[in-house]
C-alpha cells in the first residue's frame, strides 16, 4: 500500500508540474498566447486566462493534494479540448504523425483520469 501511494504522490507531482509551467506560460509567453488566440475559440483572450489560472489553482491544489477529484475535472476537459482542437486535425497526416505529436495530451490525460479515479471523494 505505501508503494502505490508513493507512486500516486508521484502522478500528483508529475501533473501538477505540466498543469502550474502550461499556465504559467500561457500568462507570460506571447508565442503561446498567440497559439492559443489563433485557435478561433469565441473569446479568446478570456478563454485564454481562464484557462491558465484554471491550470495554475487546478495544479495547486493537486500538488497540495487538496479536492484533487475535484481539481482534474476541469483539467481533464481542458486536455479532451486540446486533442480536439490541436491534434485530431493531425489525423489528415497520418495516424504516426498524430500519434507522435498527441502523446504528450494523451498521457496528461491518462494520469487526470487515473487521479480521479485513485483519489478519495
Amino acid at each position: 500500500m505505501n508503494h502505490s501511494l508513493t507512486t500516486l504522490s508521484l502522478v500528483r507531482f508529475a501533473v501538477a508540474y505540466v498543469f502550474i509551467t502550461s499556465g504559467v506560460m500561457k500568462l507570460f509567453s506571447v508565442e503561446l498566447a498567440e497559439v492559443f488566440i489563433g485557435l478561433g475559440l469565441p473569446f479568446p483572450d478570456m478563454l485564454l486566462h481562464v484557462t491558465a489560472f484554471l491550470e495554475i489553482i487546478c495544479g495547486i491544489l493537486i500538488i497540495l493534494n487538496r479536492s484533487v477529484k475535484h481539481a482534474v475535472i476541469p483539467l481533464i476537459g481542458i486536455m479532451i479540448a486540446a486533442i480536439l482542437l490541436t491534434k485530431l486535425p493531425l489525423l489528415n497526416s497520418g495516424i504516426l504523425s498524430f500519434a507522435f505529436k498527441a502523446r504528450l495530451d494523451i498521457v496528461m490525460l491518462l494520469l487526470l483520469i487515473t487521479l480521479y479515479s485513485k483519489s478519495p471523494s
